[in-house]
């Protein structure tokens, strides 16, 4: 099964270990979003539900549940019917629930193998990004027009510019490119690394080359609801820099957990501004 299904379970467990009971009357839930992830709501669950179940018992929580899900219609139910006190988000859907849901950036989880911290043009055949607009452009980011157009493209670029083709996964985004049934692909990082492993199998993909590349991001947002109450909240960020330390720090690498730091909203000021209200 592959690892990056489950990169956000064990600092899942992590996180709500750190966090303070909830009290006998109380009760938190935590959300985890990971669009376009791998593996489906279904498969990972149960393994979420353990976690959640022994840091429950550890914390004297009586009332405790964290919920993985891939699209934001089925967070925003969530959100409406559970009144979660946290949640890990990838950098768009924070953006996009930010305001609404009034977050409050309490820490930041880098990750590998989870991709969205920098956007690349890739072809075969264009040398520039001049060459690839009025193009076939595959990919699979095309979902989020204002994210891509407002903090990946800052201007030099909107999705009216291409001919999108549009492609349901990663790797096909690529392979379009390499078939010759688009000219560009917009990709992340995450997939820069799949393209070194397809030019290792298929000659065709040799020339591969990116022609344009994104400012680097900041990583997945760990934010607080209205709902967590201030004395959590602040001994939730007072622990944070400790979920990964000595003892747990072998389990943090074999997930593929880089980093997991206190943040404010100060670290996401400057994608939050390029976003706008």
């Amino acid at each position: 099964m592959p690892r990056r299904r489950f990169l956000v379970l064990p600092l899942l467990a992590a996180l709500l270990a750190s966090v303070p009971a909830a009290g006998a009357s109380g009760s938190l839930r935590i959300l985890v979003v990971r669009e376009r992830g791998v593996g489906t709501p279904t498969l990972v669950q149960p393994y979420l539900d353990r976690f959640v179940a022994n840091a429950a018992k550890q914390n004297l929580w009586d009332d405790a549940k964290g919920q993985y899900y891939q699209t934001r219609a089925a967070a925003e139910g969530f959100i409406a019917a559970e009144k979660p006190h946290y949640a890990i988000l990838p950098l768009p859907v924070f953006l996009d629930f930010r305001l609404k849901y009034s977050l409050e950036v309490v820490g930041q989880v880098d990750v590998s193998l989870a991709g969205g911290q920098q956007y690349f043009l890739l072809s075969r055949t264009a040398t520039d990004l001049a060459g690839c607009k009025g193009k076939k452009l595959s990919s699979d980011h095309v979902a989020d027009a204002r994210f891509l157009e407002k903090v990946v493209a800052r201007g030099a670029w909107t999705l009216a510019d291409f001919e999108v083709v549009p492609t349901q996964r990663p790797l096909q985004t690529i392979r379009e490119v390499v078939a010759g049934r688009a000219d560009c692909a917009l990709i992340d990082d995450a997939q820069m690394g799949d393209v070194a492993k397809l030019k290792q199998l298929s000659p065709e993909a040799a020339d591969l080359r990116p022609v344009w590349n994104s400012a680097k991001l900041p990583p997945m947002v760990v934010a607080a609801f209205p709902s967590a109450p201030t004395a959590e909240r602040l001994a939730f960020q007072k622990n944070f820099d400790k979920i990964c330390d000595a003892d747990t720090r072998p389990a943090c690498a074999e997930v593929g957990i880089l980093s997991m730091n206190l943040a404010s909203a100060a670290d996401y000021a400057e994608v939050v501004a390029a976003y706008g209200n």
